[in-house]
């Protein structure tokens, strides 16, 4: 029986063996998933939420050189199943030893980022299977979803056990919210391109209807926190793009006008199909809007009945209550996650054609 070796939050150390395979972060073997920046030095830097690298490799272990600015959360998931997450600290590049013992056979390693780039920027600099071990490149699903959200994109609060509690970077866990859950069960791939607090118009709490640096705007970035630089959007293109953003915009104060709000909304649809073509587009209130939010999205939906592949989605009130399904500052914990995606997986399935696996 091949045994998992689960690592915990430490990191280990250990000297590099010459006898095995060392391969650069930017070796076509390896298999990025999300907004990267390759670099002169062969180094692969990223800092969005939910971005993962994937590699195949033969041997009982494999490690990975990182190096990080800030601090940052990464899920180890082997053949399919997640086995630690580490943490990731300090700007000079160390090895972290991710997997070990698993016998000598063929496995699949993803590496997913599962915290925000507002906290780390991480860098891959090189990856190594285990003594005698070698990598070998894994195919890209047939299908890919991209998610445009907010903190219940992030995954904030999803390893939280009460909805009292208030944020901790340790409890935010992106692989455990409702986009890598749909993700996941149509077996796509994904790129979560999320930030806590923000809106279509606004961020959550801010004194001015019109925040200097919406959600719209960080969209068009390689990264979320780490320089402004625009993104080609040449890497990929998704079969599907899921938008849930809104309850920040009209969070208490200086809350934006139904104009602001569904006019801000449109121009970044249409920004979507300029860049990827005529893609089908999800639109998702989240559970808790308040009425402001799902008048709102009403008139969206009257704006929008003539855009091709457009779908405002059921609405989801009700779906996550107190206290069961709620986390770190009232936001859904992995079942109110759950819940979520299990509400959009229909309609995903309507939208796309996507057929619905055997569950019965």
């Amino acid at each position: 029986m091949i045994k998992h070796v689960i690592l915990g939050l430490m990191l280990t150390m250990f000297s590099v063996n010459a006898i095995a395979e060392t391969v650069a972060a930017n070796s076509d073997v390896i298999r990025y998933v999300g907004r990267v920046e390759h670099q002169s030095d062969g180094s692969v830097r990223y800092d969005w939420v939910g971005t993962y690298l994937e590699v195949g490799f033969i041997g009982d272990g494999i490690s990975a050189v990182l190096s990080e600015e800030g601090t940052s959360f990464h899920n180890v998931i082997i053949d399919g199943k997640v086995q630690c997450k580490i943490k990731i600290e300090g700007k000079t590049a160390q090895t972290y030893s991710l997997a070990k013992g698993l016998g000598k056979g063929k496995h699949v390693l993803r590496l997913q980022k599962c915290t925000e780039g507002e906290f780390g920027c991480t860098t891959v600099h090189s990856i190594e299977p285990s003594r005698g071990g070698k990598l070998f490149a894994t195919e890209p699903r047939k299908r890919l979803i991209e998610v445009i959200g907010d903190s219940y994109t992030c995954g904030y609060g999803t390893e939280s056990l009460s909805a009292d509690e208030h944020f901790s970077l340790d409890t935010e866990n992106c692989n455990k919210a409702y986009g890598c859950i749909v993700a996941r069960y149509f077996d796509a791939d994904y790129v979560l391109v999320a930030h806590s607090g923000q809106g279509i118009v606004r961020h959550y709490g801010d004194s001015v209807q019109e925040s200097a640096d919406n959600m719209p705007k960080r969209w068009q970035r390689l990264f979320d926190a780490h320089g402004k630089r625009k993104y080609d959007f040449k890497a990929y293109r998704p079969d599907l793009v899921m938008i849930m953003l809104g309850e920040n915009d009209f969070s208490p104060t200086a809350i934006p006008t139904e104009e602001q709000y569904v006019g801000g909304y449109v121009k970044l649809i249409e920004n979507i199909k300029a860049n990827y073509g005529e893609v089908p587009v999800l639109c998702i209130a989240p559970h808790a809007a308040n009425l402001y939010l799902r008048a709102a999205v009403a008139r969206l939906g009257e704006r929008t009945a003539g855009m091709k592949g457009v779908t405002i989605a059921h609405s989801l009130l009700g779906v996550v209550k107190h206290p069961h399904d709620l986390g770190a500052d009232w936001h859904p914990n992995y079942q109110g996650q759950c819940k979520i995606a299990m509400s959009l997986i229909p309609q995903i399935s309507y939208i796309t054609g996507w057929q619905l696996p055997n569950l019965f």
